[in-house]
């Protein structure tokens, strides 16, 4: 089980095929909130998020996540991002 304090604000995520996810903003709710800078174009003006329950483990200052990047990825309103 991943303790939530042990990810730390600007942690890069990866996803488990090592694609580049985003960075962490903080933890909120549950979830890992992303800074909103790496966002495409038309996404920027909201978070994107993470569950907790796809963090499969904290190496290095790097949350590396349990299923593949794109598929990862929630709306701020918890539905999925694709």
């Amino acid at each position: 089980m991943i303790n939530a304090s042990d990810i730390r604000e600007h942690a890069e995520v990866v996803g488990a095929d090592g694609r580049h996810v985003g960075t962490v903003d903080r933890i909120e709710g549950g979830r890992i909130k992303l800074t909103r800078s790496e966002n495409d174009p038309g996404h920027r003006d909201h978070h994107h998020f993470i569950d907790l329950s796809n963090v499969a483990s904290i190496d290095g200052g790097r949350v590396r996540l349990s299923v593949n990047g794109g598929e990862a990825i929630e709306e701020a309103d918890g539905t999925s991002f694709h």
